[in-house]
């Protein structure tokens, strides 16, 4: 069974914060290409932004979704990518201010949402966090979800700025409450809330459009996640931007949607669960046939048994 598993989490990797290294391998030309008039063409961005309006923005690109908060202030930052995007971000959001990065706040700790914290600290930014994402990225352990171990990260990357339960910073003009959510993706995220703004960053936990990853072997539950979209879906009304970890700009209503999407996910299998399924079993009947064309990067045996595990089944 944990074969089957590994086989269909694969895809899974780039959202781990050992990506990095898995992309930029990718990114490696095998061979000197020859010049044409394509290949001197401006390279395609890999971060784009989009206007949230009121000095509000959305960076787009590879890994997770960037919130940025710009005023007279500084700029707030929500999340920022791989490693490897560091320069293209702080560049991206040079084009929309002339005022520094001042804070990055990390909503958990994979790679694709703090991979380029070192960078942002070296422009100024002071990184902050859950303690628990302080915690995660210094420790080795294994993910059994992977099948294998996870190393610690430099300490280049770690918060320097962290808080156990709620922080709240009042900063361009603007009430920024960070909201910690237990067990959710992880055991470290945070939902960002621009109060003034109307504006609700989710990280992953939430995945507009696509299958929900939840890390286990970080602490998270899909009971938690649930939780968790149901903060900011209470926070919420018909006007808020909804930002999610992956995916497009969303609504309430979408958040919503989400909401029920993963109570069905819940409850199918713990109904089988209860009733004394196997896991196998459980996969076998696929309780999410009608949720197929959500998969991505996660398919639904993954789901199924992130599940299953967080109703205390054996993997």
């Amino acid at each position: 069974m944990k074969q089957l598993f590994l086989v269909t989490t694969i895809l899974c990797l780039a959202a781990c914060s050992r990506a990095e290294t898995i992309a930029d391998a990718a990114d490696t030309p095998q061979a000197e290409p020859a010049v044409t008039a394509a290949a001197e063409a401006p390279a395609k961005p890999n971060i784009t932004s989009q206007d949230l309006g009121g000095g509000f923005y959305m960076l787009l690109g590879p890994g997770g979704n960037i919130g940025v908060s710009t005023g007279a202030d500084g700029v707030y930052m929500i999340d920022d990518k791989f490693a490897r995007f560091g320069q293209e971000i702080i560049d991206v959001v040079a084009s929309l201010t002339d005022e520094p990065i001042s804070y990055v706040l990390n909503t958990h700790h994979h790679g694709d949402h703090s991979g380029a914290n070192a960078e942002m600290k070296a422009v100024g930014a002071t990184v902050v966090a859950h303690d628990n994402v302080r915690t995660r990225m210094g420790m080795t352990y294994m993910n059994q979800a992977f099948g294998r171990q996870q190393d610690a990260r430099d300490a280049a990357l770690w918060p320097t700025l962290t808080f156990s339960d709620e922080m709240t910073l009042w900063f361009n003009g603007d009430e920024v409450r960070a909201i910690h959510t237990p067990a959710g993706h992880t055991d470290g995220d945070t939902i960002v809330h621009f109060v003034g703004a109307n504006i609700v960053h989710l990280g992953d936990n939430f995945f507009r459009g696509m299958l929900p990853f939840v890390d286990v072997d970080s602490g998270g539950t899909i009971q938690g996640m649930i939780k968790a979209q149901q903060i900011a879906y209470d926070l919420s009304d018909e006007n808020t931007k909804v930002i999610p970890g992956h995916g497009p700009l969303s609504t309430k209503a979408e958040l919503g949607e989400s909401i029920k999407r993963l109570q069905a996910i819940h409850d199918r299998v713990k109904a089988r669960k209860d009733a004394g399924e196997s896991l196998q079993a459980i996969i076998a009947a696929d309780p999410l046939a009608d949720m197929t064309e959500l998969e991505g990067f996660m398919k639904k045996p993954n789901v199924i048994t992130a599940t299953w595990r967080s109703l205390g089944g054996d993997f």
